[in-house]
C-alpha cells in the first residue's frame, strides 16, 4: 500500500498551460513512473530481501536443538608396569548432549520471528523516506521548468521594452543610454532563462540517479506547481500518524522485547549436560555402560542480571513511543502550518497582486510609448511583475515541500476527498 503514498499527491496539479509538450521522440516521465523505477531497482529496498534471508537463516539456526557429541576415551596406556604400552588400555565410546530446560527453544524461536516481523516495518519506513526523496527531486525538475517559463515571460517583456526604446531613440525622444539599459535588462533575462535551463538539466540528472541512469533521455511531464490541493486540518492528519511505520514499529516492538526478556529468564534454568557410553574392560574383555550428568552452578544469578536489563528495556518502550509521538506531531504541525501559509500566499498573489501588476505594466507600456512616463518607471513595473511571479512560485514550491513531508509522516495521499485542487495559472 505504501508503494506510492509518499509521493502520489506531491502534485495535485493540472497540466501547465504554458508548458510545451515534449517531443514525441523524448520519453515523458511522470511522477508515478519515477516512483515505479525507484521501487523496482533501488538498492536500499532490494537490500531488505538479503536481510530477510539472513534473518530466516538465523531463525532456522535458532530452532535447532543442541548438537550431540560423539567421543572416544583411551585410558590406562603408555604407563609403567602392567600399564606399559597399550596392553592394559581401556577404550570408551561416548555420546554426549545438552538437555535444554526452561523453554529456551521456544524463546529463541519467538525472538527470531519477532526480528523478522520488525524488519517488514523497517522496510516500509525506508520505502516512505525513499519515495519522499523521489517526490522532492521530481519537484526540483518541475521548479526549474517553471523558473524557465517565468524567465521566458520576462524576456518577452524586455524585448518589447527594447523595441519601444529603439523607436523613441530613432524619433529623437530618448537618449541612447535608455536603449542600452533596456538591452542590458534583456540580456539579464536571457541569462536567467539559460540558468533555469541548466538547473533543469541538473535536477533531471539528480532524479535519474535514484535508479542508476547516467544519461537521462526523458523529459519530465509538464505540470502547474501553482495548483495546490486542499488538505484536512491538523487534528485529522494527526489521527493518521498512528498508522505510520514510525509508530507501527512500536506495535511489534513489545513482542520483540518480551521475547528477549523471556529468553533471558529461561537462562536462569540451568541445562543438563549428559553423557553415555560403552567401555571395554581390558582385564576381563567385558563391556559396560558408563554415564554422567552435570549441572552448571550460578546460572540463576547471571540470568537475573540479563532479565533485569531486558525488563528495563521493555519498561522504557512506552516512554520511547510517547517521545516519538510528540516529535512526529511537532513535525506534522510545522509542515501543516508551512503549507497553509504558502497556500494563502500563492492564492493572494494569483487573485490580487499579479493581476494588478500585469495591468499596471500594460498601462505603463502604453504611457511610455506615448511619452507620458520614463523608461525607469516601466522597467520597474516589469521587474516587480517578474519578481512577484518568482515569489509566488517559491511559495508554491514551499507548499509542495511541506505536502511531501506531510505525506511521508502520515503515509497517505492528503488531497481532501470533497475538495478540488486550486486551478488557474499566473496571469
Amino acid at each position: 500500500m505504501w508503494l506510492r503514498l509518499a509521493a502520489l499527491a506531491a502534485f495535485a496539479i493540472a497540466p501547465c498551460v504554458h508548458a510545451q509538450a515534449p517531443s514525441p521522440a523524448v520519453e515523458s516521465l511522470t511522477l508515478d513512473d519515477a516512483i515505479a523505477r525507484v521501487a523496482r531497482v533501488h538498492p536500499d529496498l532490494r537490500l531488505f530481501g538479503a536481510r530477510t534471508d539472513a534473518l530466516l537463516a538465523e531463525r532456522d539456526a535458532a530452532i535447532l536443538r543442541p548438537p550431540l557429541s560423539a567421543g572416544m576415551q583411551l585410558e590406562n596406556m603408555l604407563g609403567t608396569g602392567d600399564a606399559r604400552g597399550f596392553s592394559g588400555a581401556e577404550l570408551t565410546l561416548t555420546l554426549a548432549g545438552v538437555l535444554e530446560r526452561g523453554g529456551k527453544l521456544d524463546a529463541r524461536r519467538t525472538l527470531a520471528q519477532a526480528r523478522i516481523d520488525a524488519l517488514a516495518v523497517q522496510r516500509e519506513a525506508q520505502r516512505l523516506d525513499l519515495l519522499a526523496e523521489v517526490a522532492r527531486r521530481y519537484l526540483a525538475v518541475t521548479a526549474a521548468h517553471a523558473q524557465h517559463e517565468i524567465a521566458e515571460q520576462d524576456i518577452a517583456q524586455r524585448r518589447r521594452t527594447v523595441a519601444a526604446a529603439r523607436q523613441r531613440l530613432q524619433a529623437g525622444a530618448s537618449p541612447e543610454s535608455v536603449l542600452l539599459t533596456a538591452q542590458a535588462a534583456l540580456a539579464r533575462a536571457e541569462m536567467a532563462a539559460a540558468r533555469a535551463k541548466q538547473q533543469q538539466d541538473a535536477a533531471r540528472q539528480h532524479l535519474a540517479a535514484l535508479w542508476g541512469e547516467r544519461d537521462p533521455g526523458f523529459a519530465v511531464a509538464p505540470g502547474d506547481p501553482l495548483a495546490l490541493p486542499a488538505i484536512e486540518d491538523t487534528q485529522a492528519l494527526a489521527a493518521l500518524l498512528q498508522g505510520t511505520p514510525e509508530l507501527a514499529q512500536f506495535a511489534d516492538e513489545p513482542r520483540l522485547r518480551e521475547a528477549r526478556l523471556r529468553l533471558a529468564r529461561s537462562s536462569g534454568t540451568a541445562d543438563l549436560d549428559w553423557q553415555v557410553g560403552v567401555r571395554r574392560l581390558q582385564e576381563s574383555g567385558d563391556t559396560a555402560l558408563v554415564g554422567s550428568v552435570s549441572l552448571p552452578l550460578g546460572s540463576a544469578r547471571r540470568a537475573g542480571l540479563e532479565a533485569r536489563a531486558a525488563e528495563a528495556d521493555l519498561a522504557a518502550l512506552d516512554i520511547e513511543r510517547e517521545s516519538r509521538d510528540i516529535a512526529l506531531y511537532s513535525t506534522l504541525t510545522d509542515a501543516h502550518g508551512r503549507f497553509r501559509v504558502s497556500q494563502l500566499e500563492v492564492q493572494r498573489m494569483r487573485d490580487d497582486v499579479l493581476p494588478r501588476l500585469v495591468r499596471a505594466e500594460q498601462a505603463a507600456e502604453r504611457a511610455y510609448r506615448a511619452g507620458a512616463i520614463s523608461y525607469l518607471e516601466w522597467a520597474q513595473l516589469q521587474s516587480d511583475t517578474t519578481s512577484t511571479r518568482r515569489q509566488q512560485l517559491e511559495a508554491a514550491l514551499e507548499a509542495h515541500r511541506a505536502l511531501i513531508e506531510l505525506q511521508r509522516l502520515t503515509g497517505q495521499a492528503l488531497v481532501a476527498g470533497t475538495a478540488t485542487a486550486e486551478q488557474g495559472s499566473t496571469p
